[in-house]
């Protein structure tokens, strides 16, 4: 619980103020005027300071705030409680909340007000709109004696770092992951194993487990028969996201997506799926932080890549990491599939892609540039030069997304469940396909 600074304390109001000084004016002008009607004016002025002095605080109250939830997804919410101590001399309390972006109040303006006492100090709701690191719960307190003579505050109260998840985009896909690998996933094998999914039944051949043995076609033949299975297989996922830069405006989960939004809603959406499904899922940021997550399974393993995606910040990479070739060291392996989230108007995220596909890597390209979206202009510029500058750009873009495709490398729209089903079906029939090896 965050609570308020101990430098805090009581003081007069501006109404007790104002009331002393026009009490002693109109007492004083009585007196040197010998004008009765004066003291009859200033009475009330002279009963009111009276009344605020006489209820003079004589405790310090302490003012802490907490929330219920530490963490939450975009589009939830939680409960913002304040605590008061030591307020026996105060008779009401007002909370205001301050304005932060993405973040709303309920009540909508943020602001409540109550009578101490028998009530129990009101809440606020808060709920943050879109994915990120959000300040929520900093409010503004105060508290005010009887007859509104003194005001404890404003002081500041609450005010927590929380980070905001990624919320659960729509999302689900039964198409078969191309090439998978291992041991452990859900994924059907092109290959005979240990499983537990019927491939056929064969004659018996030296060395094959007697548990395996079909007594009923046994007995039917006159000859030992097996079951034969297919193994259970796992698939290496491999999630890349481009924060070089943040297109469009972005309104929340409510409003217009921009195309870093789409690119972590539909990565963090992919990577709860493939979790799921038993798949080892790993992600790469292209972007200011380069942040990593290695391959991993389980529910702790989405928490920590929803969480990086979260503190995901656009920005462009230093010279280094250019020269480098960081881009392109992803660290992809056999049996891999390679899902790029970019608005694909970065020159190194196609190279990337194109240079993973011409190894024999699945690459998969979901385009998350929203439609219609246009370019912050600068006030000195010319926004017809621009136009014609984002048109170019455009055009490149085109350009780059032809290329890809005639590589082999498809690129979609992402437009949520469904949305990469008839390309992973189509990429795990290419996989399936003979290749010719040259010697």
């Amino acid at each position: 619980m965050n609570q308020a600074p101990l430098d805090a304390r009581w003081r007069p109001t501006a109404a007790l103020a104002r009331s002393m000084v026009t009490a002693a004016l109109a007492v004083a002008g009585a007196l040197l005027l010998s004008d009765p009607s004066l003291v009859v004016i200033g009475a009330p002025f002279v009963l009111l300071t009276g009344i605020g002095l006489l209820h003079r605080p004589e405790r310090t109250p302490t003012v802490g705030s907490a929330l219920d939830h530490q963490v939450l997804h975009e589009g939830q919410g939680t409960t913002s409680r304040l605590a008061v101590t030591d307020a026996d001399d105060a008779e009401v309390l007002t909370r205001v909340v301050q304005e932060a972006p993405y973040v709303v109040a309920r009540p909508r303006d943020g602001r409540v007000a109550a009578l101490l006492g028998d009530e129990p100090v009101p809440d606020i709701e808060i709920g943050p709109r879109r994915w990120g690191r959000r300040l929520l719960g900093e409010e503004r307190v105060a508290l005010f004696t009887p007859w509104a003579g003194y005001r404890f505050g404003p002081v500041t109260a609450g005010g927590q770092l929380v980070r905001v998840l990624p919320g659960p985009a729509p999302y689900d896909s039964r198409a078969e992951v191309p090439q998978p690998l291992g041991l452990v996933g859900a994924h059907r094998s092109r290959r005979r194993g240990s499983g537990t999914e019927l491939d056929g039944i064969r004659p018996f051949q030296p060395g094959d487990r007697l548990r395996r043995v079909n007594w009923r076609v046994s007995l039917r033949t006159g000859d030992l028969h097996v079951v034969t299975a297919r193994a259970e297989e796992d698939t290496g996922v491999l999630l890349v996201v481009d924060a070089l830069a943040d297109h469009g405006a972005s309104g929340g989960i409510d409003g217009e997506a921009s195309s870093l939004d789409v690119a972590v809603r539909a990565a963090s959406a992919v990577a709860e799926h493939h979790v799921r499904s038993g798949d080892r899922v790993a992600l790469r940021v292209i972007g200011r932080g380069r942040e990593h997550v290695g391959y991993g399974t389980g529910a702790r393993h989405l928490r920590r890549v929803q969480h990086t995606l979260a503190a995901i910040r656009p920005g462009e990479l230093d010279g280094r990491a250019e020269q480098g070739g960081g881009l392109l060291q992803l660290g992809v392996t056999g049996g891999t599939v390679v899902l790029v989230f970019s608005p694909m108007l970065a020159e190194s995220v196609g190279t990337a892609a194109a240079t993973l596909t011409r190894r024999g890597v699945a690459v998969l390209v979901v385009d998350t540039l929203p439609p219609d979206v246009r370019p912050a202009v600068p006030e000195d510029t010319d926004p017809a030069l621009a136009a014609l500058a984002w048109r170019m750009r455009s055009l490149e873009r085109s350009l780059v997304l032809d290329r890809l495709a005639t590589l082999g490398c498809p690129v979609v729209p992402w437009r949520g469940p469904g949305t990469i089903d008839r390309v992973l079906r189509s990429l795990a029939r290419r996989a399936a396909l003979p290749r010719v090896a040259g010697r």
